[in-house]
């Protein structure tokens, strides 16, 4: 954790000065024209080199026959070629003194045979002569929109983030970059390890540890193939930063699934749960849980204690995520009278003070962005707020309507209070270090839901999905808290990681 970040071998991988690309041209639907048109796109400000044995210009760049010619000794060489040629050209790779490389060309040991093997082990060895790191074969790269870098075949369109991700699948790297936008979300850092020949996942592990834009790591793993070292990383990470996992290999479809996607040894279910039980490490049962819980855990304050309160406007909501908070091992506690009492103005008639807390309706609807959550935070059973969000735009113009305001400035007025609302909440969270997490089923065409996520409140779409992510972090913080017991650092490592890959 303590190691300067210019050390990982990755360093140059996801921070290059300039690329050397291999196997872009000008027929737009190869995969290699595809990878340099997504750099292109993004607006990588190094110098980029297609390297073609017989255009002159490739997507408008000047093109170089053999990567002898090149002006400069690039940082890194992006490598996307037929199989038979990947050896030689990180041959001349070496020969030139380019000491990174990325190798998204599939066909090695992930066809589980031996010449593939053999070709895998070729480019292991030539490495290692020349003293080049790289990720891969059979990945698709990284991505740093820090840096407008983008060596992937899907165009980035989302903002910089600060989720960093290793993957052992480069799906789940790309196909990712929508799904996190509609939530305002994105990538500090994205890596797809693929065979993992050199560069791995514990690699990954590191380097996004001591990233300074990253705040939470998400990994997707059909296989750890070291055992005690990853172990070793996540614990020295986890009081640091939430490493939240995706595990595919646990049932014989997914151990099989993974040994012809990237020649992943997977290991049975129970082993994995126990190994990121040990080393503080979240695990998420579905990829949407993976990205849910690295948005709570990467934007909120840790918890003290598992105590949730809910509060809504809204019967239904509020009843099933009660439910959901039952069923993600939360406790549901009631109100400390003193709280009950300042409550006391706030609660109509048709209201409840159980928990959920359903106010049905206030008098003063902007409480219920202030006066109200602050309350519920001094309870001292309160470990975390969970919060239903429903402020349609229309109602809000409807009241400046009654109010006298011209139709010409329903929308800008409709505007500003939402986003001071959504304010209120944010330093509302801010100022007391406590977690408060919305859920609704409104989404960012929603200004009010835009204006929270965009300040840094994690708004879900659900209340399961809210309430699992509320569970997450309360688990998070019990993993620190073992974690942070002196003499842990000596702990065994579970006998199964002895042998290596798992």
């Amino acid at each position: 954790m303590e190691a300067p970040i210019e050390s990982s071998p990755l360093h140059r991988i996801c921070n290059p000065r300039s690329i050397a690309v291999f196997g872009a041209s000008n027929r737009y639907f190869a995969m290699g024209t595809t990878q340099l048109s997504a750099l292109l796109d993004l607006g990588f400000e190094g110098a980029v080199y297609p390297v073609h044995p017989k255009e002159e210009t490739v997507l408008g760049l000047p093109a170089f026959h053999d990567v002898r010619d090149l002006p400069e000794t690039p940082d890194l060489a992006l490598i996307i070629l037929p199989t038979r040629l990947v050896p030689e050209t990180l041959e001349a790779c070496g020969e030139k003194g380019i000491p990174r490389a990325i190798v998204v060309s599939g066909g090695f040991a992930e066809l589980g045979t031996e010449e593939g093997r053999a070709l895998q082990a070729e480019l292991r060895q030539t490495a290692a002569r020349h003293g080049i790191r790289f990720l891969g074969p059979n990945c698709i790269g990284v991505v740093n929109p820090h840096i407008r870098l983008n060596t992937t075949f899907f165009e980035y369109t989302g903002e910089p983030g600060f989720i960093g991700m290793v993957s052992q699948s480069g799906s789940f790297v790309t196909q990712m970059f929508d799904h996190l936008g509609r939530f305002g979300l994105g990538f500090s850092t994205g890596i797809s390890v693929g065979n993992e020949a050199d560069i791995d996942l514990v690699d990954g592990l590191e380097y996004l540890a001591a990233c300074p834009r990253t705040r939470v790591i998400g990994l997707y793993i059909e296989a750890i193939r070291r055992g005690r070292a990853f172990v070793e990383a996540a614990r020295a990470v986890v009081p640091h930063k939430p490493v939240v996992a995706y595990y595919a290999g646990g049932s014989e479809a997914g151990r099989r699934a993974g040994l012809s996607h990237t020649g992943a040894m997977a290991g049975p279910d129970r082993l994995y749960d126990g190994v990121f039980r040990q080393s503080g490490v979240i695990r998420a049962d579905t990829i949407e849980e993976l990205f849910d819980f690295c948005w709570v855990l990467g934007s909120s304050a840790r918890p003290r204690g598992d105590g949730a309160v809910i509060q809504t406007h809204s019967g239904g909501p509020g009843a099933a995520a009660a439910d959901a908070c039952g069923r993600a091992g939360l406790r549901l506690p009631s109100l400390a009278p003193a709280t009950l009492e300042r409550l006391a103005p706030y609660v109509p008639g048709t209201g409840s003070v159980g928990n959920p807390v359903d106010f049905t309706f206030t008098k003063n609807p902007l409480d219920y962005f202030s006066a109200i959550p602050e309350i519920l935070l001094d309870d001292p059973e309160a470990a975390g707020l969970l919060v239903y969000f429903l402020v349609p735009s229309r109602a809000v113009k409807r009241i400046l309507e009654a109010m006298g305001v011209p139709p010409d400035r329903l929308p800008e007025q409709a505007r500003k209070i939402l986003a001071e609302q959504a304010r209120t909440v944010a330093e509302l969270r801010n100022r007391r270090r406590a977690p408060v997490i919305g859920f609704s089923f409104r989404t960012r065409e929603d200004p009010f839901i835009r204006a929270l996520q965009d300040l840094g409140v994690p708004v879900l779409p659900s209340p399961e999905r809210g309430a699992r992510a509320l569970a997450a972090l309360v688990r998070y913080a019990g993993y620190v808290e073992k974690l942070e017991r002196p003499g842990l650092e000596g702990a065994p490592v579970p006998k199964a990681l002895e042998r290596g890959a798992v």
